[in-house]
């Protein structure tokens, strides 16, 4: 899916949810000025629907955006499939160039992030402002 507002006007959003069982993974995308996408994850990150869906979003937004933040603060769990489409979708967008930082992951992701080094790997802030000025100054560096 693509933004309402390509234009990155704050407050436009797309949501998505992917639906398995009682359970879903609820995925907002919010276009904010200055050209930060932002995508809110609230549910689990877990093989099948939930970790496609993420994908699928970014795989279809960060091009045109080049920039995106993952907003982890709702994310509850993720599984070993779940943690495999976070690698994946890092290295794809550092391979293409673009920008993908997360976010605001609770206590037991962000354990999770540690145990498996994923966190030295992977752009990750304590929250959304912090990651947002941090591509902010990536690109003032590269410009």
């Amino acid at each position: 899916m693509k933004p309402e507002n390509p234009d990155g006007v704050r407050g436009s959003h797309t949501t998505i949810v992917a639906q398995r069982r009682e359970k879903a993974l609820h995925l907002d995308l919010q276009a904010h000025s200055g050209g930060a996408v932002v995508v809110h994850c609230q549910g689990r990150i877990i093989f099948g629907p939930e970790a496609r869906a993420l994908t699928a979003l970014v795989a279809d937004v960060l091009p045109a955006a080049g920039c995106m933040v993952v907003d982890l603060a709702g994310v509850e769990s993720i599984d070993s499939a779940g943690l495999g489409e976070l690698v994946l979708l890092h290295l794809w967008a550092e391979a293409a160039g673009h920008s993908l930082k997360f976010a605001s992951p609770r206590a037991q992701v962000r354990q999770l992030l540690e145990l498996t080094n994923l966190a030295s790997v992977f752009d990750t802030y304590s929250s959304v402002a912090e990651a947002t000025a941090a591509m902010y100054n990536e690109e003032i560096c590269s410009a």
